[in-house]
């Protein structure tokens, strides 16, 4: 991508999203191009590496074509139907060795990068566009794709023995896209209840969740008078949010902390929503 291009991508999106996407992006390779078998088993997971490798190059290229404004039907939103049409892709795509899906994982977020680039270039900056999960802007969408990315770098790096890559700045940059998210993806346990949750990450972004008989509304900002007040370290945060850490131990060891008019909510609180 060229200079001009690139900071025209980095004025587009929130600050330090660009750079996040791409640092993760080759964070993920350096971590593929270690791996000398890729037929190792991903821990908690039906997936073997190269299958999850495969499934990032595959879904950079759908969060590609979507910057591009174009649509690409890939589920009906629900969690169920997009783990079957992963499934659907990864027996259609048989690549499964290290280096091409390092390779096409940072050359689709770099192509991402351009689409959002040429989008704003074009004047077409502020177009909603179709996702498998609902309408979303470029920003939102590029938060999804580092929040996805995150989830499975996480899960390879756990495979393959290796430091993972998410980090406090880049859980902030997440944000955006699970607010987005939550309403879509809150399960059946959710419903009858009633409830206002204040969420904070450690010295960071706040914001509210607030369920009326099982259907929630997210909010910038906490509700008036919350019945549960969570405090959750970043980590920890994106890991209980993509079902990557249950809450019990977390909060054992003090990574979650609730209080409020019923802090017994608090343990419930990951329990009410599906990852997608």
């Amino acid at each position: 991508m060229a200079a001009a291009q690139r900071q025209d991508t980095d004025d587009a999106l929130p600050e330090g999203l660009a750079q996040a996407l791409r640092a993760t992006a080759r964070d993920i390779a350096a971590l593929l191009r270690t791996a000398t078998e890729t037929s190792v088993d991903v821990p908690g997971s039906e997936w073997t590496v190269g299958a999850a490798a495969a499934h990032l190059a595959h879904a950079n290229e759908l969060m590609t074509d979507l910057a591009r404004g174009r649509e690409r039907p890939y589920g009906d939103g629900t969690p169920q139907s997009l783990a079957a049409a992963n499934e659907r892709v990864l027996a259609a795509f048989g690549e499964r060795r290290a280096e091409p899906l390092a390779a096409m994982i940072v050359e689709q977020t770099d192509l991402f990068l351009d689409a959002v680039a040429r989008a704003v270039a074009d004047g077409d900056a502020d177009r909603t566009l179709v996702t498998p999960l609902g309408p979303m802007s470029r920003p939102v969408l590029a938060s999804y794709l580092l929040t996805h990315m995150l989830g499975h770098g996480y899960d390879l790096a756990r495979a393959l023995g290796r430091p993972h890559m998410i980090d406090r700045p880049r859980v902030e940059l997440c944000v955006p896209f699970l607010m987005t998210a939550m309403p879509r993806v809150a399960n059946a346990t959710a419903a009858g209840l009633t409830a206002r949750y204040a969420l904070r990450l450690r010295g960071g972004t706040a914001f509210g969740a607030t369920f009326d008989d099982g259907a929630v509304a997210v909010t910038p900002g906490p509700p008036d008078r919350p019945d549960c007040v969570i405090l959750t370290e970043h980590v920890t945060f994106l890991l209980m949010a993509l079902g990557r850490r249950a809450p019990w131990p977390a909060v054992a060891r003090g990574q979650v902390l609730a209080w409020g008019r019923k802090p017994w909510l608090a343990i419930r609180f990951p329990t009410l929503f599906t990852a997608p």
